[in-house]
């Protein structure tokens, strides 16, 4: 790279600052995981067997008659069903709005099966089961916008070893989308174009920080990373909305992410992480065609100190250039 120290580079779509500065760590490799998993045990594993009928939402058998897949309602769950939609109240000067919503798990078979290690079809019917949990969610008009992510590890806020990913639907729009969302929305109009699509554009002219790709997606570093070694997969078709998207295309995506995810297992040595959905919002559909879905993997491989949580702006101690060139090493 051209700058010597560090650099301060903006994000295309939020407009936030984030710093490079690989000076600041010895080497790379020093963000590389040292102590190996613990993996717990089978026994004692609450997702070990199905659950009750009461608490089951979507449940696939295999042909041996044994499950492979449930979607199941969280027992603690951050939000709660309710038949009447809430409204925005004023607690004095603040404005507070009940947690009505559903906060549901889905559940893979394998208790030492993590997204990198099923199978190409296992990993699929992840992603085919979640559009269609999700389609379900959005016939509900209480329902603003539908988070889905997966915790790896407890530095990631995994509680529960067995691999399970969350679906949280909520009647607001995050803050965070709406930032995206609106960025997203500015550049279209200034420029008639997709700023995802800018991007990718920009990434796969460059190479460098391309770590996969297959004929409908692509991973890449992002050349404005907020963490090290952080990754962002995109389909390569203009699709604003998951929902919508074809079982080809979540194909695609469904390798990519496998691939991405084996990468940094194999060359970070198993970091805990977080992968999540960026989509445009069920409510006001349609509004958003300018925005285009993809996934965010962010490894816990770092930790926000006094100057990022003081000004809002991270420092990022890894080049995604050679990010980007150790994953794929």
């Amino acid at each position: 790279m051209n700058f010597i120290n560090s650099q301060l580079r903006q994000d295309l779509v939020s407009g936030d600052w984030i710093v490079i500065a690989p000076k600041r760590a010895k080497k790379p490799e020093q963000f590389i995981k040292k102590e190996k998993r613990i993996k717990a045990p089978i026994k004692g594993c609450p997702f070990e067997n199905p659950q009750k009928s009461e608490h089951e939402v979507l449940n696939l058998t295999r042909r041996d008659g044994d499950w492979s897949l449930q979607i199941i309602k969280n027992k603690y769950p951050a939000f709660i069903h309710k038949a009447i939609c809430p409204t925005i109240k004023k607690n004095g000067s603040y404005s507070v709005i009940d947690g009505v919503g559903y906060h549901n798990l889905l559940i893979t078979r394998d208790h030492y099966k993590n997204f990198p290690r099923l199978n190409p079809a296992e990993a699929f019917a992840v992603f085919r089961a979640i559009q269609e949990h999700y389609r379900q969610l959005a016939g509900d008009k209480c329902v603003a916008y539908i988070s889905m992510f997966h915790n790896w590890g407890p530095k990631a806020g995994a509680s529960i070893y067995h691999p399970h990913y969350q679906i949280v639907a909520i009647p607001v729009v995050p803050s965070d989308i709406g930032h995206s969302l609106a960025g997203s929305d500015n550049y279209f109009k200034k420029n008639k174009k997709c700023v995802h699509c800018a991007i990718i554009e920009q990434e796969k002219k460059n190479k460098n920080r391309v770590v996969f790709e297959n004929k409908g997606a692509i991973a890449f570093a992002p050349f404005v990373s907020k963490e090290p070694f952080e990754l962002r997969i995109f389909p390569k078709k203009h699709l604003p909305y998951f929902e919508d998207t074809s079982e080809g295309d979540l194909k695609f995506v469904s390798e990519v992410l496998q691939k991405s995810l084996a990468m940094m297992e194999k060359k970070l040595k198993d970091p805990d992480y977080n992968f999540f959905i960026h989509t445009s919002p069920v409510s006001e559909k349609r509004k958003h065609g300018h925005y285009h879905w993809h996934i965010e993997i962010q490894p816990k491989i770092s930790i926000s100190a006094g100057f990022e949580l003081g000004t809002g702006i991270e420092i990022t101690a890894v080049d995604p250039d050679e990010a980007a060139k150790i994953l794929k090493r």
